[in-house]
């Protein structure tokens, strides 16, 4: 018999599955019990609400991806560190990230999180070790004002990245995009004239 742990795993694999494969309206209790291969009553026994799985399914995508990033960024505080190794860290992110269903899951949960105000301590998180990692990167780049631009920098990935999931564009895309963004510092912006 299964630990009460690995069975509430299995719940959320399922759902993060079923996010990725058919969207959150998808997630029906039935549903998660055959995915996940458990009985109807040990979702409802693990999860008291379909928000506190969508919340804890979310926060278990989250500590996954955080340890994933700061663990690249960590990598990131060689003193050699180079537009080329930013470029190999960024296609790790980018092209790292195969777009299965385990993958589209976050983008619905950040989008129900714009409309249930409780996922968004989670979805910050997640865009916290995002943000980290941009930073780090920006840093050994020797971008100017590394903090204020990496919010710019993961908002970029992740239009890029929908972008890619949307249209099936390559992972070179984004890093050909962020290799550009290095280049422009704040005093070097472009101006944008109407």
């Amino acid at each position: 018999m299964p630990h009460a742990s690995e069975t509430r795993q299995s719940i959320i694999d399922a759902v993060l599955r079923i996010i990725g494969q058919d969207g959150i309206a998808a997630v029906t209790n039935r549903r998660i019990a055959k995915e996940a291969a458990v009985s109807l009553g040990s979702i409802t026994y693990h999860f008291a609400t379909q928000h506190e799985l969508l919340r804890e399914s979310l926060l278990h995508f989250v500590a996954e991806e955080t340890r994933h990033f700061t663990t690249l960024a960590d990598e990131c505080t060689d003193e050699c560190f180079d537009i080329g190794q930013a470029a190999e860290v960024v296609a790790r992110v980018a092209g790292g990230n195969a777009f299965d269903s385990r993958h589209i899951a976050p983008f619905e949960l950040y989008v129900q999180a714009g409309r249930d105000e409780r996922l968004r301590a989670a979805a910050a998180e997640c865009f916290a070790a995002y943000d980290l990692l941009a930073t780090r990167i920006l840093t050994q780049l020797g971008v100017p004002d590394p903090e204020r631009l990496a919010g710019v920098a993961v908002a970029l990935v992740f239009g890029q990245q929908l972008r890619r999931l949307a249209t099936g564009a390559p992972a070179e895309d984004l890093v050909e995009t962020l290799l550009i963004l290095t280049k422009f510092t704040p005093t070097q912006t472009p101006s944008v004239s109407g």
